[in-house]
């Protein structure tokens, strides 16, 4: 077969999109404009990479920070999500045995994150629209600096990722809870139950172990799900707010004297925007190193009870732990800093600590096993959360907070680490596993290129978040341009590690494509009849 033909049909033409089902379509639609995100997110961080190498005149200050605004926004709700939201609304159902509720509302939520990412990203693009993502008040509604036009697109595009996060969550709990057409009642309560991971706490102190109506991945979507949901109204009434003073302005009433209390606002934004950052990204993460790790080795899930449990106390950590972004400022009370900036933290490192035990005594028990793509991906994602989250804790504490704070440590080490290597690798060995089940046996196109992407992702992600850390700790801070290149050595470096990054994502891309075909990705796009609008149960597991 030659290069063209494979790169028109697929490896081996064994991919046919007229085969699949729906849910399989909107599945891998899900994916692939998640990966597309993704790209943008990789092309953006390289220009800001090379930008703090050496400031070039094609792009100016403005630009710059919009895109700094618009990269982790791109990042988080056009790929991380729509990744992340289209694994799961086919995994519910597949692992519940029976339909997803509503196909047309996954189909919207598709829209609705496809269409408000790119809203957000463009208006960012156009009007050089950039608060910086923390949106700390008032600086999103400062007209001195931003027009409002901008913000208003910027904000409408956020608000519709929002209301498609919210039809995903009603999705998921009404999957969980419904009783198909014709099916014997289920027990709607007993389901919710076990879905927020009480059965685990239960069986703790029972002689007698109950069932567990819901599986363990499941369980922890669900627990997530309540995390997004909060988020979502949270930066909802939050844009709505900002929204109200760029209409205003825009009409030509000065809102400004207004009264909105800063620290009353940070606490707010953080509470929701860490619902996310330290809830919902590591439950989630939690669910699926268990789902792979089950399915890699065929076993029971290693203490599945206190996985569980561990589920349902995590809704109090996450709930409770987002003063540690403002360890720093001075009118934050004490009481707040130390409890739930310090001390709850702190605990986030047992309750990630033992979903990490937990997967790697479960892949312990099975061992020998073949260094599978997605065995590698899983370990992968293991050591960034490894690496990343003790980054994370060392920043929650207030006499280091001094130090790392607002610098290049914190995004470094942290989040480029904790997001990049762990949530990232996570997903990667997520699409590994499910890419045969979801195009019906089709096989990967390179080997050699699935390897060159785990070694040049691994590589790229922890150097890059190393070399920033070293800047950080020098005194770089982050959201700053240095013009003079006093950290141009680091920043070097980092930006070699984020072009192994970016070729790891091409390669990865090209191996898909390669895989299935162009006509297999447009397929994936066209149907060519209603039967989208069927609710089908999904594809059953080999």
């Amino acid at each position: 077969m030659t290069f063209t033909q494979t790169l028109i049909n697929g490896q081996q033409g064994l991919f046919k999109a007229q085969t699949l089902t729906p849910m399989q379509k909107l599945t891998l639609r899900f994916v692939v404009v998640g990966l597309v995100y993704y790209g943008f997110a990789v092309v953006e961080g390289m220009i800001m990479r090379i930008y703090q190498v050496n400031p070039i005149p094609v792009i100016d200050a403005n630009q710059y920070f919009a895109i700094l605004t618009a990269h982790p926004l791109v990042g988080i709700f056009g790929s991380t999500y729509s990744i992340v939201f289209g694994a799961f609304l086919f995994l519910v159902p597949f692992l519940m045995k029976k339909p997803l509720w509503s196909f047309k509302l996954a189909n919207w939520t598709f829209l609705l994150l496809a269409i408000g990412t790119f809203v957000f990203w463009s208006a960012g693009f156009v009007s050089h629209y950039a608060p910086l993502y923390t949106l700390y008040w008032p600086l999103p509604a400062d007209f001195s600096q931003f027009n409002p036009l901008g913000g208003a697109v910027f904000i409408t595009g956020i608000a519709l990722v929002m209301v498609g996060t919210v039809f995903f969550v009603i999705n998921v709990f009404k999957t969980i809870t419904y009783t198909p057409v014709g099916w014997p009642q289920q027990p709607a309560g007993a389901l919710l139950a076990s879905a927020i991971g009480y059965s685990g706490l239960k069986n703790l102190f029972k002689k007698d172990k109950d069932d567990h109506l819901v599986a363990l991945p499941v369980a922890a979507v669900a627990r997530g799900s309540v995390d997004v949901a909060l988020n979502s109204g949270i930066i909802l009434f939050t844009g709505v707010l900002i929204l109200i003073y760029m209409v205003g302005a825009l009409l030509g009433f000065d809102l400004k004297e207004t009264a909105i209390d800063a620290l009353l606002y940070k606490n707010w934004f953080w509470w929701g925007l860490d619902l996310i950052a330290d809830g919902l990204v590591l439950i989630f993460v939690a669910g699926t190193w268990y789902l792979l790790a089950t399915l890699i080795t065929g076993k029971k899930l290693f203490m599945e009870n206190f996985a569980r449990t561990a589920l349902l106390v995590e809704l109090v950590v996450s709930w409770t732990v987002w003063s540690h972004h403002l360890l720093s400022d001075q009118a934050q009370p004490a009481i707040l800093k130390v409890i739930s900036g310090e001390m709850v933290t702190a605990f986030e490192l047992i309750t990630q600590g033992l979903a990490f035990f937990i997967t790697l005594a479960t892949l312990w028990s099975a061992r020998p096993l073949k260094l599978t793509n997605e065995l590698k991906f899983l370990l992968g994602g293991l050591l960034g959360f490894a690496l990343g989250v003790p980054a994370g804790i060392m920043q929650a504490d207030v006499g280091l907070n001094r130090i790392l704070h607002n610098t290049q440590w914190v995004i470094g080490p942290h989040v480029h680490v904790a997001v990049l290597v762990g949530l990232t690798m996570t997903l990667y060995s997520a699409i590994y596993l499910l890419f045969p089940i979801l195009t019906n046996g089709a096989k990967l196109y390179s080997q050699k290129l699935a390897d060159f992407h785990f070694w040049a992702h691994l590589t790229g992600g922890v150097g890059m978040g190393a070399f920033m850390g070293m800047a950080g700790l020098q005194g770089m801070l982050r959201r700053t341009i240095y013009f003079e290149g006093e950290f141009s050595l680091y920043m070097i470096l980092a930006a070699l590690c984020g072009t192994l990054l970016l070729l790891a994502f091409l390669a990865f891309f090209f191996n898909i494509v390669m895989s299935v075909g162009l006509k297999g990705v447009i397929g994936i796009f066209y149907s060519p009849s209603n039967s989208d609008k069927e609710e089908l149960i999904p594809v059953t597991a080999s």
